[in-house]
């Protein structure tokens, strides 16, 4: 039963039928040229033959196998590559279409090659995911041909589930550099500190250079030595990644969609403030909240909040900022850094939820990240060509505006903000931390 279920006939089969066929009309014509054309056709019948008993009983050697990674990093370019080992003694001709997820949206992918007699061959196959979740994999099927007459074809490998997690290349790359103290050939400014933190570490010696107002009095009579107060930045101190999951963050920027954006963002951010020894929590909300992660050093933080961003999904509601505020004022008693992902595109909406923005910058510290639509500036700037491209122009010259309006107004109330294009905020993220910790703010 295989023998039939297996077998495909190739196009160069029925091409080559459709020659013979023709060169025997012209025979009718030509009886000459009779015995060449049954002599053609013999060796036609034999060459199908030869391919039909290779494909079939000489390809038990042949394998083809998956080398993907055991998770996927959202928006990152994942390697990913297919090994076809042939070790039959035939140099065979392969097509490979892999059966992909349907997130990929890939029905056309398929790779056609000679592969030599014991080898082992690589074909990468890269694969860049732009939605969180299970990816599944289904069977690999190949048409497996000699002289490429007929072709057999096999499926190899089982059906293949691999989950797609938040940015964690990204985070890694980040890591390396932070640790490295190379952080500023990613964009992230050396900013120079003003003031000092009050957390006490240790009485030194003076040297030249110190500063005056830190000489310890008491010490220096005891020690008849100058002896001054040395400090350490404020470490152990709360900072939440406040993930809005509405309906604002559903918007798409190259693929992802504002709310992974944030997501990874805010995982890389956990990563660098956990370096710099803070207390790292995420909270995620739209009508309620979901799952708190409370801010904590332990060691297995950051898996928390990873697992946890994997998870997050957005909704078609328009989040509660009152509900955010209560929760964050029976749950975190002590003063913390929130930076809250979110986006407002009008006045309005704004104007809802400023007044729980308000209320908790009167115990804490607030930064709000607010997204940069890159498509609105294009359309601004872009020449009009007629009545219907000035009023397009028109409304989204209004849009800028109305963002600038936004920004305007959360500082007027004192509350700290990013605006950032979605493939920068990373960077900005870290900005925004470095420089609140550089002016003492928190």
């Amino acid at each position: 039963m295989k023998f039939i279920q297996q077998l495909y006939f190739s196009t160069l089969f029925f091409y080559s039928l459709l020659g013979l066929a023709f060169l025997y009309t012209i025979g009718f014509f030509f009886p000459t040229i009779i015995d060449l054309l049954q002599f053609m056709g013999g060796v036609f019948l034999l060459v199908l033959f030869l391919d039909w008993i290779i494909v079939f009983f000489f390809t038990k050697q042949l394998s083809v196998r998956r080398h993907y990674p055991e998770r996927f990093s959202n928006g990152d370019v994942n390697d990913c590559e297919l090994i076809v080992d042939n070790q039959t003694v035939f140099s065979l001709k392969i097509q490979l279409f892999e059966e992909y997820p349907i997130q990929l949206q890939n029905r056309s992918s398929q790779h056609t090659q000679r592969y030599q007699a014991k080898q082992a061959t690589h074909i990468s196959t890269p694969i860049t995911p732009h939605e969180r979740g299970e990816y599944i994999f289904g069977k690999i099927n190949a048409l497996i041909s000699f002289f490429g007459l007929i072709q057999r074809r096999i499926q190899y490998e089982e059906p293949l589930t691999i989950p797609c997690y938040p940015s964690f290349l990204k985070l890694n790359h980040y890591a390396l550099f932070a640790t490295t103290n190379r952080l500023h050939e990613l964009g992230v400014k050396k900013i120079r500190k003003i003031g000092s933190s009050m957390e006490f570490d240790t009485i030194k010696h003076y040297t030249i250079g110190d500063e005056y107002r830190f000489i310890n009095w008491k010490a220096t009579g005891k020690a008849r030595k100058l002896m001054v107060n040395q400090y350490q930045d404020e470490k152990s101190q709360p900072v939440y990644a406040i993930i809005d999951t509405g309906r604002a963050m559903q918007m798409p920027f190259e693929g992802l969609s504002l709310l992974d954006y944030a997501i990874n963002a805010s995982l890389i951010f956990a990563n660098i403030t956990l370096q710099k020894q803070e207390k790292v929590g995420l909270i995620a909300f739209n009508k309620r909240i979901h799952k708190p992660i409370l801010a904590d050093r332990k060691n297995h933080q950051l898996n928390l909040i990873l697992e946890q961003l994997y998870a997050i999904k957005t909704t078609y509601e328009e989040s509660d900022f009152g509900h955010l505020y209560a929760f964050c004022k029976q749950k975190l008693t002590q003063r913390s850094l929130l930076f809250v992902y979110t986006n407002f595109e009008t006045i309005d909406a704004l104007d809802r939820q400023l007044p729980y923005l308000k209320l908790l910058k009167k115990s804490h510290v607030v930064v709000v990240v607010l997204f940069k639509n890159t498509l609105l500036k294009q359309t601004a700037e872009a020449s009009a060509k007629n009545i219907k491209g000035i009023y397009t122009q028109v409304i989204a010259e209004r849009f800028m505006y109305d963002k600038e309006l936004i920004m305007q107004r959360l500082h007027q109330h004192g509350i700290l903000t990013i605006y950032s294009e979605p493939n920068e905020l990373t960077v900005q993220s870290i900005n925004k931390y470095l420089e609140i910790k550089a002016r003492g703010i928190f």
